[in-house]
Protein backbone atom coordinates (compact mmCIF):
# COMPACT_ATOMS: atom_id res chain seq x y z
CA UNK A 1 0.00 0.00 0.00
CA UNK A 2 3.11 2.47 1.02
CA UNK A 3 4.46 1.56 -2.34
CA UNK A 4 1.46 2.71 -4.14
CA UNK A 5 1.13 6.10 -2.34
CA UNK A 6 4.28 7.22 -2.71
CA UNK A 7 4.02 6.47 -6.59
CA UNK A 8 0.74 8.07 -6.57
CA UNK A 9 2.30 11.48 -5.16
CA UNK A 10 5.80 10.76 -7.75
CA UNK A 11 3.47 10.57 -10.35
CA UNK A 12 1.36 13.72 -8.55
CA UNK A 13 4.75 15.71 -8.36
CA UNK A 14 5.26 15.05 -12.01
CA UNK A 15 1.63 16.73 -13.57
CA UNK A 16 1.49 19.62 -15.45
CA UNK A 17 -0.59 20.99 -12.04
CA UNK A 18 2.60 20.33 -9.81
CA UNK A 19 3.47 23.88 -10.22
CA UNK A 20 0.52 24.75 -9.21
CA UNK A 21 0.30 25.80 -4.95
CA UNK A 22 -2.78 24.92 -3.62
CA UNK A 23 -2.07 21.23 -5.37
CA UNK A 24 1.48 21.19 -3.73
CA UNK A 25 0.02 21.67 -0.64
CA UNK A 26 -2.66 19.19 -0.91
CA UNK A 27 0.22 16.99 -1.55
CA UNK A 28 1.85 17.63 1.26
CA UNK A 29 -1.22 17.79 3.28
CA UNK A 30 -1.63 13.65 1.89
CA UNK A 31 1.88 13.30 2.93
CA UNK A 32 1.31 14.60 6.77
CA UNK A 33 -2.09 12.35 7.11
CA UNK A 34 -0.32 9.50 5.95
CA UNK A 35 2.35 9.86 8.22
CA UNK A 36 0.14 10.45 10.97
CA UNK A 37 -1.81 7.40 10.62
CA UNK A 38 0.70 4.73 10.02
CA UNK A 39 3.53 6.34 12.99
CA UNK A 40 3.49 5.00 16.67
CA UNK A 41 2.82 6.15 20.17
CA UNK A 42 6.53 6.85 20.79
CA UNK A 43 6.75 8.26 17.34
CA UNK A 44 4.39 10.79 17.96
CA UNK A 45 5.90 11.82 21.07
CA UNK A 46 9.15 12.22 19.97
CA UNK A 47 8.30 14.38 16.53
CA UNK A 48 6.37 16.61 18.93
CA UNK A 49 8.23 17.57 22.17
CA UNK A 50 11.45 17.32 20.34
CA UNK A 51 10.33 20.13 17.94
CA UNK A 52 12.10 23.11 19.85
CA UNK A 53 15.45 21.50 19.47
CA UNK A 54 14.89 21.75 15.40
CA UNK A 55 14.64 25.36 16.03
CA UNK A 56 17.11 25.53 18.22
CA UNK A 57 19.22 23.47 16.27
CA UNK A 58 18.35 26.01 12.99
CA UNK A 59 19.14 28.97 15.19
CA UNK A 60 22.45 27.65 15.82
CA UNK A 61 23.34 27.10 12.14
CA UNK A 62 22.27 30.46 11.47
CA UNK A 63 24.44 31.89 14.03
CA UNK A 64 27.30 29.77 12.75
CA UNK A 65 26.72 30.55 9.20
CA UNK A 66 26.24 27.14 8.49
CA UNK A 67 24.02 27.59 6.04
CA UNK A 68 25.43 30.36 4.00
CA UNK A 69 28.48 28.46 3.97
CA UNK A 70 27.36 25.61 2.54
CA UNK A 71 25.44 27.66 -0.20
CA UNK A 72 28.30 29.12 -1.53
CA UNK A 73 30.59 26.78 -1.22
CA UNK A 74 30.83 23.86 -3.76
CA UNK A 75 33.16 21.87 -0.57
CA UNK A 76 31.14 19.71 1.64
CA UNK A 77 31.62 20.92 5.21
CA UNK A 78 33.21 18.48 7.67
CA UNK A 79 31.91 19.61 11.24
CA UNK A 80 30.79 17.15 14.04
CA UNK A 81 27.46 16.57 16.13
CA UNK A 82 25.73 19.85 15.59
CA UNK A 83 25.75 18.98 11.69
CA UNK A 84 24.41 15.62 12.23
CA UNK A 85 21.37 16.36 14.02
CA UNK A 86 20.73 19.15 11.19
CA UNK A 87 21.11 15.95 8.51
CA UNK A 88 18.48 13.61 10.49
CA UNK A 89 15.64 16.13 10.01
CA UNK A 90 16.91 17.50 5.82
CA UNK A 91 18.19 20.66 6.85
CA UNK A 92 21.19 19.62 5.13
CA UNK A 93 22.94 16.06 3.83
CA UNK A 94 24.78 14.31 4.80
CA UNK A 95 27.22 12.67 2.05
CA UNK A 96 29.69 10.36 4.36
CA UNK A 97 30.80 10.51 8.13
CA UNK A 98 30.86 13.85 9.30
CA UNK A 99 31.09 15.80 6.36
CA UNK A 100 27.71 17.66 5.10
CA UNK A 101 26.39 19.81 2.00
CA UNK A 102 23.49 21.70 1.33
CA UNK A 103 19.77 21.10 1.13
CA UNK A 104 16.67 22.90 -0.34
CA UNK A 105 15.91 23.65 3.43
CA UNK A 106 19.53 25.08 4.22
CA UNK A 107 19.51 27.44 0.70
CA UNK A 108 16.15 28.79 2.82
CA UNK A 109 17.89 29.70 5.90
CA UNK A 110 20.34 31.25 4.13
CA UNK A 111 18.63 34.19 3.42
CA UNK A 112 18.06 36.46 5.97
CA UNK A 113 14.58 36.70 5.87
CA UNK A 114 13.76 33.27 6.78
CA UNK A 115 16.66 33.76 9.23
CA UNK A 116 14.88 36.08 11.09
CA UNK A 117 12.04 34.14 11.54
CA UNK A 118 13.93 31.43 13.33
CA UNK A 119 15.87 33.60 15.59
CA UNK A 120 12.65 35.32 16.76
CA UNK A 121 11.81 31.83 18.44
CA UNK A 122 14.37 30.52 20.56
CA UNK A 123 14.80 28.46 23.80
CA UNK A 124 17.50 27.91 26.55
CA UNK A 125 19.29 25.26 28.43
CA UNK A 126 17.87 23.91 31.97
CA UNK A 127 20.22 26.09 33.98
CA UNK A 128 18.97 29.40 32.74
CA UNK A 129 15.73 28.12 31.99
CA UNK A 130 15.41 27.24 35.83
CA UNK A 131 17.78 29.71 37.19
CA UNK A 132 20.48 26.71 38.76
CA UNK A 133 23.90 26.37 39.24
CA UNK A 134 23.22 22.58 40.00
CA UNK A 135 23.48 19.63 37.09
CA UNK A 136 20.36 18.69 35.81
CA UNK A 137 19.62 15.31 37.50
CA UNK A 138 20.55 16.82 40.92
CA UNK A 139 18.07 20.05 40.68
CA UNK A 140 15.42 17.31 39.51
CA UNK A 141 15.63 15.89 42.46
CA UNK A 142 14.85 19.13 44.72
CA UNK A 143 11.81 18.97 42.48
CA UNK A 144 9.27 16.26 43.75
CA UNK A 145 6.52 17.43 41.05
CA UNK A 146 8.98 17.18 38.41
CA UNK A 147 10.73 14.34 39.22
CA UNK A 148 7.15 12.47 39.35
CA UNK A 149 6.27 13.68 35.84
CA UNK A 150 9.73 12.60 34.42
CA UNK A 151 9.10 9.25 35.85
CA UNK A 152 5.86 8.60 34.41
CA UNK A 153 6.95 9.71 30.83
CA UNK A 154 9.89 7.24 31.15
CA UNK A 155 7.11 4.61 32.83
CA UNK A 156 4.55 5.47 29.49
CA UNK A 157 7.48 5.83 27.35
CA UNK A 158 9.12 2.31 27.47
CA UNK A 159 5.78 0.52 27.88
CA UNK A 160 5.27 -2.19 25.48
CA UNK A 161 8.44 -1.62 23.79
CA UNK A 162 11.40 -4.14 23.25
CA UNK A 163 14.31 -4.57 25.89
CA UNK A 164 17.50 -5.16 26.43
CA UNK A 165 15.93 -8.83 27.89
CA UNK A 166 14.85 -9.34 23.98
CA UNK A 167 17.78 -9.30 22.73
CA UNK A 168 20.80 -10.25 25.66
CA UNK A 169 21.59 -13.90 26.07
CA UNK A 170 20.99 -14.17 30.05
CA UNK A 171 20.60 -18.04 30.02
CA UNK A 172 24.22 -18.19 28.00
CA UNK A 173 26.06 -17.20 31.24
CA UNK A 174 26.66 -19.37 34.41
CA UNK A 175 23.70 -19.52 36.58
CA UNK A 176 24.24 -21.89 39.49
CA UNK A 177 24.31 -19.13 41.67
CA UNK A 178 24.26 -19.23 45.22
CA UNK A 179 20.92 -18.17 46.64
CA UNK A 180 22.08 -15.16 48.50
CA UNK A 181 24.56 -13.98 46.20
CA UNK A 182 23.52 -10.88 44.35
CA UNK A 183 22.61 -11.73 40.74
CA UNK A 184 21.29 -8.71 38.86
CA UNK A 185 21.58 -5.09 39.75
CA UNK A 186 18.78 -2.73 39.15
CA UNK A 187 15.59 -3.89 37.59
CA UNK A 188 12.32 -5.46 38.20
CA UNK A 189 12.00 -6.38 34.47
CA UNK A 190 14.75 -8.83 34.94
CA UNK A 191 13.30 -10.75 38.12
CA UNK A 192 10.18 -11.10 36.27
CA UNK A 193 11.33 -12.75 33.00
CA UNK A 194 13.53 -14.66 35.22
CA UNK A 195 11.67 -16.34 38.08
CA UNK A 196 13.43 -19.57 38.16
CA UNK A 197 17.26 -17.76 38.63
CA UNK A 198 18.46 -17.90 42.16
CA UNK A 199 19.77 -14.93 43.56
CA UNK A 200 18.90 -11.67 44.43
CA UNK A 201 17.78 -8.90 42.88
CA UNK A 202 18.41 -5.21 43.73
CA UNK A 203 17.51 -1.88 42.56
CA UNK A 204 19.58 1.33 43.34
CA UNK A 205 18.89 4.73 42.95
CA UNK A 206 19.02 7.45 45.23
CA UNK A 207 16.35 7.96 47.97
CA UNK A 208 13.95 10.37 46.34
CA UNK A 209 13.97 8.45 43.48
CA UNK A 210 13.59 5.17 45.49
CA UNK A 211 10.16 6.48 47.15
CA UNK A 212 8.63 6.59 43.75
CA UNK A 213 9.82 3.54 43.04
CA UNK A 214 7.16 0.22 42.15
CA UNK A 215 7.56 -2.15 45.33
CA UNK A 216 7.90 -5.97 44.03
CA UNK A 217 8.16 -9.22 46.23
CA UNK A 218 10.97 -10.13 44.51
CA UNK A 219 13.12 -7.32 44.24
CA UNK A 220 15.06 -5.42 47.65
CA UNK A 221 15.54 -1.68 46.69
CA UNK A 222 18.68 -0.26 48.03
CA UNK A 223 19.95 3.62 48.13
CA UNK A 224 22.92 4.22 46.45
CA UNK A 225 25.31 7.03 44.63
CA UNK A 226 26.88 5.48 41.53
CA UNK A 227 29.92 8.40 42.18
CA UNK A 228 29.69 6.48 45.37
CA UNK A 229 32.01 3.02 45.87
CA UNK A 230 29.03 0.38 44.81
CA UNK A 231 27.57 -0.99 48.27
CA UNK A 232 27.20 -4.55 46.64
CA UNK A 233 30.28 -6.63 45.93
CA UNK A 234 30.29 -9.66 43.61
CA UNK A 235 26.75 -9.14 41.99
CA UNK A 236 26.76 -11.36 38.70
CA UNK A 237 25.61 -8.69 36.46
CA UNK A 238 25.55 -4.94 37.86
CA UNK A 239 22.75 -3.33 35.00
CA UNK A 240 23.09 0.64 33.72
CA UNK A 241 19.84 1.65 32.05
CA UNK A 242 20.18 4.81 30.43
CA UNK A 243 22.40 6.50 32.33
CA UNK A 244 25.72 6.91 30.76
CA UNK A 245 23.96 9.58 28.20
CA UNK A 246 23.10 11.94 31.15
CA UNK A 247 26.76 12.61 31.97
CA UNK A 248 30.14 13.22 30.24
CA UNK A 249 33.27 11.07 29.88
CA UNK A 250 34.76 12.34 32.53
CA UNK A 251 31.77 11.71 34.67
CA UNK A 252 30.97 8.47 33.79
CA UNK A 253 34.37 6.83 33.82
CA UNK A 254 33.84 7.59 37.53
CA UNK A 255 30.52 5.59 37.69
CA UNK A 256 32.49 2.70 35.57
CA UNK A 257 35.70 2.43 38.14
CA UNK A 258 33.13 2.64 41.08
CA UNK A 259 31.45 -0.51 39.49
CA UNK A 260 34.78 -2.02 38.92
CA UNK A 261 36.04 -1.69 42.30
CA UNK A 262 33.16 -4.19 43.75
CA UNK A 263 32.96 -6.58 40.80
CA UNK A 264 33.81 -10.31 41.43
CA UNK A 265 35.95 -12.56 38.69
CA UNK A 266 32.79 -13.40 36.67
CA UNK A 267 30.67 -10.60 37.40
CA UNK A 268 29.53 -8.30 33.94
CA UNK A 269 28.69 -4.96 33.70
CA UNK A 270 25.51 -4.55 31.20
CA UNK A 271 25.01 -0.89 29.61
CA UNK A 272 21.51 -0.53 28.06
CA UNK A 273 22.07 2.89 25.91
CA UNK A 274 22.02 4.00 22.73
CA UNK A 275 25.16 2.83 20.01
CA UNK A 276 24.62 5.57 17.21
CA UNK A 277 26.07 4.85 14.12
CA UNK A 278 28.99 6.58 13.18
CA UNK A 279 27.00 8.25 10.10
CA UNK A 280 23.03 8.47 8.80
CA UNK A 281 21.96 9.00 12.33
CA UNK A 282 18.07 8.69 13.03
CA UNK A 283 16.47 12.13 13.66
CA UNK A 284 15.01 10.28 17.11
CA UNK A 285 18.80 9.34 17.80
CA UNK A 286 20.17 12.48 16.48
CA UNK A 287 17.73 14.94 18.56
CA UNK A 288 18.21 12.79 22.18
CA UNK A 289 21.99 13.56 21.31
CA UNK A 290 21.60 17.03 21.19
CA UNK A 291 19.33 17.50 23.85
CA UNK A 292 21.83 15.61 26.49
CA UNK A 293 24.82 17.70 25.10
CA UNK A 294 22.12 21.22 25.96
CA UNK A 295 20.93 19.86 29.08
CA UNK A 296 23.35 17.79 30.42
CA UNK A 297 26.02 18.47 29.04
CA UNK A 298 26.54 14.62 28.16
CA UNK A 299 26.05 13.24 24.61
CA UNK A 300 24.25 9.62 22.89
CA UNK A 301 27.69 7.91 21.87
CA UNK A 302 28.85 5.89 18.22
CA UNK A 303 30.15 2.56 19.22
CA UNK A 304 33.53 4.22 18.20
CA UNK A 305 33.11 6.70 21.55
CA UNK A 306 31.93 3.85 23.27
CA UNK A 307 34.82 1.89 23.25
CA UNK A 308 36.81 4.74 23.91
CA UNK A 309 35.38 5.15 27.48
CA UNK A 310 35.21 1.78 27.94
CA UNK A 311 38.84 1.61 27.23
CA UNK A 312 39.80 4.25 29.70
CA UNK A 313 38.23 2.66 32.62
CA UNK A 314 40.18 -0.17 32.02
CA UNK A 315 37.11 -2.16 30.20
CA UNK A 316 35.85 -3.85 26.87
CA UNK A 317 32.99 -4.34 25.44
CA UNK A 318 32.64 -8.03 24.81
CA UNK A 319 29.33 -7.71 22.96
CA UNK A 320 26.40 -5.40 21.39
CA UNK A 321 23.06 -6.52 21.15
CA UNK A 322 20.81 -3.84 19.63
CA UNK A 323 17.05 -3.99 19.74
CA UNK A 324 15.35 -0.91 18.38
CA UNK A 325 15.67 -0.01 15.07
CA UNK A 326 15.34 4.09 14.99
CA UNK A 327 17.08 5.04 18.57
CA UNK A 328 19.68 2.12 17.66
CA UNK A 329 18.90 0.99 21.90
CA UNK A 330 21.66 -1.53 22.31
CA UNK A 331 22.65 -3.90 25.59
CA UNK A 332 26.78 -3.62 25.65
CA UNK A 333 27.92 -6.43 27.76
CA UNK A 334 31.71 -5.23 29.44
CA UNK A 335 34.00 -6.81 30.99
CA UNK A 336 38.05 -5.55 32.45
CA UNK A 337 40.74 -6.08 30.10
Amino acid sequence: MANRIRASFRKSARSPRAGDGKHRKDVLDSLQELRNSIEKLDDTVQRFTFYNLQMAALRVGIDLSLFSSLVESEKPLAVGRMLRYLASFGAIKETEKDTFTSTNISSTFALLGFQAAICHYANTALQRAFNTTQPAFFWLQTQPEKLALFQEYLTTNCAGMSTFLDAYPVREHPTALHPERVFFVDAIAFRNRYRDLAGRVVVQDLAPTLQHAIQHAGVEMMEQDFFQLQGIKGAKFCYFRNIFHDWPDNKARIILQNTIEAMAEDSIILVDDMVLLNAGVHWQAAQLDILTMTMLAARERTQEQWDQLLQSAELKATSIQTYTASLEDSVIEAAPV
